[in-house]
């Protein structure tokens, strides 16, 4: 399938704008495009197959998420996240989603731990099929079930307001070696600590967890600066 083919929209019931929206996230979220790649609107409505207006719209929703900036003389570019912007972002992760782990670990139900418990399988089957697109769809569902229970709505919110570049830092982890084993392992001692009822231990899952993937993260981001950095052109030293 080609690059523009893996880009169109299907025409259903959301509106084109939300499907064209959701279409880009992913395409984001899979490294489709990279840190400082132009995004020309001509190439992305013939890839999408939906018309300029649409594009812009999209555009500017993602450059209030923090995933598109506006360069000078160059228009709309793919934005980098540095290592220590990533780091930030890692902690403000492990701060929320601990708080809201430490209430789901006080007030759990036996219909909460289903619900977790069922969306770890689909991380794992997912991981299983090499599906990056459904690996982050999963566990921003597990994310999101953690902070209804606990009715830790401001925090979801910040979170969400975060999603795009969560997101893309979560595709930089789940393609490093032996993620697809470990990052289930490790939020399966989160549910483990909440169905325990132990939130001291909830919150420590929680943390090392979001502290694991940092690492990977910033590892992974210097690394792939370095590789970008040796990739560019060079000045001519002819006079």
């Amino acid at each position: 399938m080609s690059d523009s083919e893996s880009l169109k929209v299907e025409r259903i019931s959301s509106t084109l704008r939300e499907r064209t929206l959701e279409k880009m996230r992913d395409a984001f979220a899979t490294l489709h495009f990279k840190p400082g790649q132009r995004l020309v609107e001509r190439d992305l409505c013939e890839q999408l197959a939906v018309s300029r207006t649409v594009v812009r719209e999209v555009l500017r929703q993602l450059e209030a998420e923090g995933l598109v900036e506006n360069a000078p003389n160059r228009g709309p570019v793919v934005a980098h996240v540095s290592p220590d912007q990533a780091g930030q972002i890692y902690e403000i992760r492990g701060q929320l989603e601990g708080s809201a782990a430490r209430v789901c670990a006080l007030t759990a139900t036996p219909d909460l731990i289903k619900r977790l418990k069922a969306t770890l399988k689909t991380i794992r089957d997912s991981y299983a099929l090499q599906s990056p697109v459904k690996v982050l769809a999963a566990t921003t569902t597990f994310y999101q079930i953690l902070f209804r229970h606990s009715k830790h709505d401001i925090a979801g919110r910040i979170v969400s307001s975060l999603h795009g570049r969560i997101n893309f830092l979560r595709a930089v982890t789940i393609a490093t070696p032996r993620r697809d084993r470990d990052a289930p392992k490790e939020m399966a001692l989160i549910i483990d600590a909440i169905e325990r009822r132990d939130p001291d231990a909830a919150v420590q899952a929680c943390v090392a967890h979001v502290n694991n993937a940092a690492a990977l993260a910033q590892a992974a981001l210097v690394e792939y600066y370095r590789e970008a950095e040796k990739e560019l052109p060079r000045p001519s030293l002819r006079k």
